[in-house]
């Protein structure tokens, strides 16, 4: 998506070099479209109600803390979640600035669909200087949502206004995962001990209920406290022509460990057993891609499993289009947006067993649930092979995605914040 950027020296920059956050504004009118559901909301929509109640209520002007920017060369489904949710508020009249690290190349002020974007600080800085920027900074924000992505922002430590925060998923095995022994146990005491009793009185919005379930488990939070707000799709997914002559197994995500990409390789290479022309397409990129290269070389399928690495969203739609399968084996999922995303193009999914794929997949209606990799190959083989069972699941998918939008999303997410605003206020 193209940053609609302040000039230099504009009223808008000034604004946002005034502080920490900047004042109030109004978006620009030429910036408000997001996409296939652009357009001036209805007045009856869900969204505007609820939106034209908060700004009654006083809720004018929202920060979202968030770890990485849309634009952040590793961006996933949680900083695509947070552009939706904030987008749809200022295209419904929020005033929304997103305080986020900062994007190598990239301006450290900019502006995008309506709302104003702070990125500034490393990746890892970005936390202790945005509590620093709470503690010390302007109080004109009504509302704060922070992304607890793994490390949390601490609202509740510093934020005198409503404040909700958004937990995708418990990251629990992740840590090891991804960081040295020392940071890894650090990660998960911080995330499991120290993190959630100040959260306990704070409001918890997660994807999916599985997801709501393990936090709650896990996390040790009040179960009345964590809401459940599904995710959207674009509208620009959906079914088309395309599709491939040949069985054809497509994934998506962020080359990393959790993926888990080397055992969709062994998947992928049982299925081949059986199903003797199928071709493979993995798209996405990240730090893991030696690794996944690695695995594929290894297996010797480098003649039909393609790396396509990093695509724009108009050749996505006819990836999902052109698959057969859409296929996951990732470990750790709010929810798992490439599911939903194919599964509106008419493409069904064989995924791995986890909380927030048991919500995206209606096993043996919409796609596949799999324990093993073993597993996932005869789930794939098995549904690369009889069309008529592809053609349920693919029915099967359209209908379980079809209530998936945005607005929705964004209207849910306001209403708990809107409610967290009133209770504040009462209390004051």
């Amino acid at each position: 998506m193209t940053d609609m950027e302040a000039s230099a020296g504009s009223p808008a920059e000034h604004r946002l070099l005034a502080g920490p956050w900047p004042g109030p504004s109004a978006p620009a009118t030429d910036d408000l479209a997001i996409g296939p559901e652009a357009g001036v909301l209805s007045p009856g929509s869900e969204l505007a109600q609820v939106a034209t109640t908060a700004l009654a209520a006083g809720l004018r002007r929202v920060g979202i803390l968030a770890w990485r920017d849309l634009d952040d060369p590793e961006a996933g489904g949680s900083e695509l979640h947070a552009h939706r949710v904030a987008s749809s508020w200022a295209e419904a009249g929020l005033d929304v600035t997103m305080r986020t690290s900062a994007v190598s190349g990239a301006p450290a002020l900019t502006t995008r669909h309506g709302y104003q974007v702070i990125r500034r600080s490393g990746r890892y800085g970005v936390f202790p200087r945005a509590m620093a920027e709470g503690f010390l900074g302007r109080r004109d924000l009504h509302g704060v949502v922070e992304v607890w992505n793994g490390v949390p922002f601490l609202t509740p430590l510093w934020c005198r206004r409503a404040h909700v925060a958004f937990i995708h998923h418990v990251h629990a095995d992740m840590w090891a995962m991804t960081l040295p022994p020392n940071l890894a146990r650090l990660g998960r005491l911080l995330e499991r001990r120290l993190a959630p009793p100040l959260y306990r009185r704070s409001p918890v919005v997660t994807l999916s209920e599985s997801s709501r379930l393990e936090i709650v488990r896990m996390l040790r939070l009040p179960p009345a406290r964590v809401r459940v707000v599904p995710p959207g799709v674009d509208g620009c997914f959906a079914p088309g022509p395309g599709r491939s002559p040949t069985p054809m197994v497509l994934s998506v995500g962020r080359l990393v460990p959790v993926k888990r990409f080397p055992m969709l390789v062994q998947a992928l290479v049982a299925a081949r057993r059986r199903v003797g022309d199928l071709r493979a397409v993995i798209v996405g990129e990240g730090y893991a891609r030696p690794e996944l290269e690695a695995a594929v070389a290894g297996a010797g399928a480098q003649g039909w499993i393609e790396l396509r690495g990093h695509v724009d969203q108009d050749e996505l739609v006819a990836l999902y289009r052109q698959a057969w399968v859409l296929a996951s084996a990732s470990k750790r999922e709010g929810w798992g947006m490439s599911i939903s995303e194919a599964a509106a193009c008419g493409t069904p999914a064989v995924v791995s067993r986890i909380a927030g794929h048991i919500d995206a997949v209606v096993d043996g209606v919409s796609g596949v649930l799999v324990d093993t990799a073993d597993d996932m190959g005869g789930a794939l083989a098995s549904v690369l092979a009889d069309r008529l069972w592809r053609e349920r699941l693919r029915r099967g998918a359209m209908a379980h995605v079809s209530g998936l939008q945005w607005s929705a999303t964004a209207a849910g997410t306001l209403s708990v914040l809107l409610g967290e605003h009133r209770a504040a206020r009462s209390r004051h």
